[in-house]
């Protein structure tokens, strides 16, 4: 049976190895790109706190003042006096600053919103419109500003970053969402699942003292045993942990997967519908402040605020709130405030989602090692630098047994000669 799965385990390795050293490394260089962005960029995260804040409109307002034709999406405010403010703006189509997509939004928040609420036939449409636009569409950009002064700090386009094409080439192989790079990536993953599984039936020992020999390195031996200590050893000690990373990779990979959570689940895979705000005609749209403020009066202890703005005149301002007690990363509540009053529309609990909402939500901080922070985080380091030998150790091992065949089967062949 062992000879069977041997070969399974061979053929799956040589068909998916380069991918899935691909994926360790760039996974092992994914893990601390929060701690390697704020060290090697600290004045963008990070200033010295002086007197007292400026109100968030003055720093939107700065903001416009340097990107006049771009959409003001949302701002997320930390409550660390020592952090800077994120400003998000949108851009318009092939890379231009939305002057004709965005420049009805902006005037309306400055105006006074004049335009007639849509009806639900004329929003379905627009979202739909809208989301054919948004392929077409330039990034958005993060404007980074000094809370106290007003200062923009940098403007930062996250797809020119190096640590965004370390993660297309993680998820897609320097693809896109929808590139064939994708499919090999997540077909690899897959198979890494049963390279794994195939692996610890080939690790598992008859008898104590083979298990003993296994669960160490014979270090006074040639390095072929060495090379095949590695293998066995660290696919032994990381194999749970690299399944587990490689399963909730699947959610990204496929959609039947991530639709298979929410009915294992038994959960509505679609999210409720957010609650409207009461359009008032002539009534100009409340600021960030007010919305900050009211945010304040429901969620308190929290690591920021992050505040996007309403898509149209009936959209509610939504806030994620990630408090200081959260479970992990992704665990934020919300709460959604009318645009024209400033009253609280709905309060929404991380613990109020679905169940499965609550199981997909752990997948990321799971996958990427931060679900415990720094103690996880290095434990997912060490199991992808393992996992990057894997096919290393594993192709020696394959063309050692391979050389190793072919000798004795040229020695069998002499001898019979000989005879």
């Amino acid at each position: 049976m062992k000879v069977f799965f041997r070969r399974i385990h061979l053929y799956l390795s040589l068909a998916a190895g380069l991918v899935i050293l691909i994926a360790c490394l760039t996974g092992a260089i994914l893990v601390f790109q929060k701690e390697a962005e704020q060290t090697f960029h600290h004045d963008r995260y990070f200033i010295q706190p002086s007197g007292q804040r400026l109100a968030l409109e003055q720093i939107v307002e700065g903001v416009k003042k340097q990107n006049p034709q771009s959409k003001i999406n949302g701002i997320k405010v930390y409550s660390d006096p020592e952090r800077s403010i994120e400003v998000s703006i949108g851009l318009g189509e092939k890379g231009k600053q939305g002057k004709d997509d965005h420049k009805g939004s902006i005037a309306n928040q400055e105006t006074g919103n004049k335009e007639k609420p849509p009806s639900k036939n004329e929003s379905e449409q627009g979202h739909k419109a809208g989301a054919k636009r948004a392929e077409g569409r330039g990034p958005g950009l993060i404007v980074f500003v000094n809370p106290y002064t007003g200062k923009v700090l940098e403007t930062y386009n996250n797809r020119e970053s190096f640590f965004f094409t370390v993660m297309s080439l993680h998820r897609w192989l320097l693809g896109g969402n929808d590139s064939i790079g994708k499919y090999i990536m997540g077909i690899s993953t897959f198979i890494f699942l049963f390279i794994l599984i195939t692996g610890i039936i080939l690790w598992w020992p008859r008898t104590r003292k083979i298990l003993v020999q296994r669960l160490k390195i014979k270090s006074n031996a040639g390095w072929k045993r060495i090379n095949h200590d590695l293998h066995l050893l660290l696919g032994f000690y990381s194999s749970i942990f690299l399944f587990i990373f490689a399963f909730t990779a699947m959610a990204w990979s496929f959609e039947w997967f991530n639709n298979g959570i929410y009915k294992v689940t038994n959960s509505p895979i679609k999210s409720p519908e957010p609650p409207k705000s009461i359009y008032q005609n002539n009534v100009k749209r409340i600021g960030f402040d007010a919305v900050y403020q009211a945010a304040q009066t429901v969620y308190r202890n929290v690591v920021f605020y992050n505040i996007s703005a309403p898509k149209d005149s009936v959209s509610a301002f939504t806030v994620m709130a990630l408090s200081n007690y959260a479970v992990h990363e992704s665990a934020t509540d919300a709460v959604y405030i009318d645009q024209y009053s400033g009253k609280i529309l709905e309060q929404q609990l991380f613990s109020d989602r679905s169940l499965g909402a609550r199981v997909r939500s752990t997948f990321r901080p799971v996958h990427t090692g931060s679900i415990w922070g720094m103690p996880s985080k290095i434990i997912a380091f060490l199991v992808c630098l393992m996992g990057i030998s894997f096919p290393i150790t594993g192709v020696i091992m394959w063309l050692n047994r391979t050389r190793k065949k072919e000798k004795v089967k040229g020695k069998r062949i002499l001898a019979e000669m000989e005879a």
